[in-house]
């Protein structure tokens, strides 16, 4: 096993889709053309988060507590997100469609997107590739969302989008 040199971010889009698809048999070929990441970044991925004990190495079993436990009392500290500029985008946080009448902020967040149809502050995604990544899976899209409340929302919507998380990876099981 190779050295841990930290989480990155990819990490969590990883362990994410690991979730969802938690009943199939994920290659890493698969995880790659779905989320739009490498092969060797999304290798490389898999060891670190075995390293952190986030992942069960031969069954690539999500640890979901350790995970759950790190977004909502890590993941805004390790990979904190700031407001941007006002651009065209993909909404996200408390502005994605199926969030936003659960939280409080009125401000419209997006990840920036040339193809995107919405406008609104900025934040950067996670990876530059979930926008893509996305498209095709709507449950990755409300789970990087609700990542993104823990990243900058206020206190009550941190509790909010982590119990969120917590029953969205019960349901997964």
């Amino acid at each position: 096993m190779k050295e841990h040199k930290g989480m990155r971010p990819q990490d969590i889009v990883i362990l994410l889709k690991l979730v969802i698809d938690a009943e199939q048999v994920t290659r890493i070929r698969d995880l790659s053309s779905k989320l739009f990441i490498s092969q060797s970044e999304i290798s490389e991925s898999l060891n670190r988060s075995t390293i952190a004990g986030l992942l069960e190495p031969v069954t690539r079993a999500v640890n979901r507590n350790g995970l759950l436990n790190f977004l909502e009392h890590g993941l805004q500290y390790v990979f904190p997100a700031q407001v941007g500029a006002v651009m065209q985008g993909v909404y996200t946080a408390h502005s994605e469609y199926s969030l936003y009448l659960s939280f409080s902020s009125a401000e419209k967040l997006v990840w920036a997107d040339p193809k995107g149809k919405e406008r609104g502050s900025t934040i950067q995604p996670l990876y530059p590739t979930v926008t893509k990544a996305i498209k095709n899976d709507r449950l990755l899209y409300k789970l990087l969302a609700l990542c993104d409340i823990i990243r900058i929302g206020d206190t009550s919507d941190k509790h909010k989008a982590a119990w969120q998380l917590k029953e969205i990876f019960q349901t997964q099981s």
